[in-house]
């Protein structure tokens, strides 16, 4: 009987040499300078982001067809049976839905947009918080579709997985743990494609960049499969970083400050018919106080149809002798986002602010939005952004893979996980290298606190931490001298 046992010493880690003037240099540019350190940074960067990117992606791949899940589970409240004949005027759509929910709060009126669409009118309830109850009505009849319980005007299913995208429906703390993830997806990113770059020094062509080695095996296969795809969607992966962190409470703040400073918010419509100052459109109620008795919703409807407001629109109610706001809401390019405020009794046109006026920052801001969520270019923007949600899941599942085939094989430690990489020589950059690095990171630290505080962290305990093993090492090596002399 012949038996075979694992060897108990571990395998050499290192892949197998290349090419004699390739892989000298490769190895060369990742251990000077900043290499090292980018190194242990893309490594622990991803060993805290990476689960979340991969529920994010997972999410994300969901939440942006969701125009498409509400067209199935949803079709008998968006869409009416029959196209026939004229309207029911849309103040006696508002009193059905009206009726429907007594002591409810008119938030927004959404008219139907197509011929085959429902009128949605929205109402807040105090039992409800942020949410709202929406009635569907035919247009055509003024009879009620049905009622959901939405949030914004979106679906249950929509908000559901608006939610898990956004913070694992987990509240405050799947919150913070979004934006820094999308924070460090800056690092993981732009150090996996600087790695990647000196990695290749030496026999830099597009070819080595953008396609895996088809000669390599192993492991040297599984990094090379998972660093060209990350080259392939690194550009895509900021613009959904960048583009998502102009929401978040921490990054967005400072991104609305400097917005501030620039002269580049919004341009608000004024809502005065007074004298008094304009209440503007802000607040989730719309700065609301219900529908005054007076409000004439035909009148406004008029006034909508002469101003030219086309497509898809949502009618807000003002506070007590305040301009009501009707605003374009059309959210695929190209962008329809003209607004008007009408007095609610007279159905005159009291301001407007049209897409044009907007500030170019404001534009790109909302532009920018409307991409991740996958609605500005409606088909293909889906379908890009499910590809770029697979391509990051291969990526993290590689990445994975790379770290678990470069684990220590010894019988005495089965268990350990690949090691880090080792900490490296960047105090070898000149003074004034090292000078505009640390201010470029303060920079972004203040402009992304939850990249920022971290990497400050980050870097104090692994500057700590290579103290102690370095104590550590001199006194074991002490030990051998201090016998020898003894003896």
């Amino acid at each position: 009987m012949t038996t075979t046992t694992r060897p108990t010493t571990a395998p050499p880690q290192e892949e197998p040499a290349a090419d004699a003037a390739g892989e000298p240099a490769a190895r060369s540019a990742l251990h000077t300078g900043l290499g090292p350190l980018l190194r242990r940074l893309h490594f622990y960067a991803g060993i805290l982001v990476a689960p979340f990117l991969l529920l994010v992606a997972a999410t994300g791949l969901a939440y942006a067809f969701t125009p498409q899940f509400d067209q199935i589970a949803y079709h008998d409240l968006l869409h009416v049976d029959t196209v026939a004949g004229s309207r029911v005027p849309l103040s006696q759509q508002v009193a059905a839905a009206r009726a429907l929910v007594p002591g409810g709060e008119l938030v927004a009126v959404h008219p139907a947009a197509a011929p085959d669409a429902t009128t949605k009118v929205e109402f807040a309830l105090p039992e409800l918080g942020d949410n709202q109850r929406t009635v569907y009505l035919d247009p055509y009849s003024g009879q009620v579709r049905g009622v959901l319980t939405t949030w914004f005007g979106a679906t249950p299913a929509t908000t559901w997985l608006d939610r898990m995208h956004a913070n694992l429906n987990l509240g405050e703390p799947g919150r913070l743990y979004s934006e820094l993830a999308a924070s460090w997806l800056w690092v993981l990113v732009l150090g996996g494609v600087v790695l990647w770059w000196r990695r290749q020094q030496g026999r830099r062509t597009a070819r080595r960049l953008l396609l895996a080695e088809r000669a390599a095996r192993g492991v040297r296969r599984t990094r090379s499969l998972h660093a060209a795809t990350g080259v392939w969607l690194a550009a895509f992966l900021l613009i959904l970083s960048a583009t998502g962190l102009t929401w978040s409470e921490h990054a967005g703040a400072n991104f609305g400050a400097l917005r501030s400073a620039l002269d580049s918010d919004s341009i608000p419509l004024d809502t005065s018919l007074d004298g008094t100052a304009p209440s503007g459109t802000g607040g989730h109620h719309g700065g609301g106080t219900g529908a005054p008795a007076h409000a004439d919703l035909d009148a406004i409807a008029a006034a909508t149809a002469t101003a030219g407001l086309s497509g898809p629109t949502k009618i807000t109610p003002g506070a007590a002798g305040q301009a009501w706001t009707v605003e374009q809401v059309d959210n695929t390019w190209p962008l329809r986002k003209d607004k008007i405020a009408v007095d609610p009794a007279t159905g005159q046109v009291v301001d407007t602010v049209t897409w044009a006026d907007q500030p170019l920052l404001s534009k790109l801001t909302t532009v920018g939005i409307q991409l991740h969520m996958g609605v500005l270019f409606g088909l293909p923007n889906q379908i890009a952004l499910a590809l770029i949600a697979a391509g990051l899941i291969a990526v993290i599942v590689w990445g994975y893979r790379t770290w678990w085939r470069r684990r220590p094989v010894r019988t005495a430690a089965p268990w350990r996980l690949g090691t880090p990489p080792a900490r490296g020589t960047w105090r070898q950059l000149s003074l004034p290298a090292l000078a505009v690095a640390v201010l470029a990171a303060a920079a972004v630290g203040w402009a992304i606190p939850l990249l920022g505080w971290p990497l400050l962290g980050f870097l104090t305990l692994d500057a700590l931490a290579g103290l102690v093993a370095g104590r550590r090492r001199r006194r074991a090596a002490a030990v051998p001298e201090q016998a020898a002399r003894s003896a």
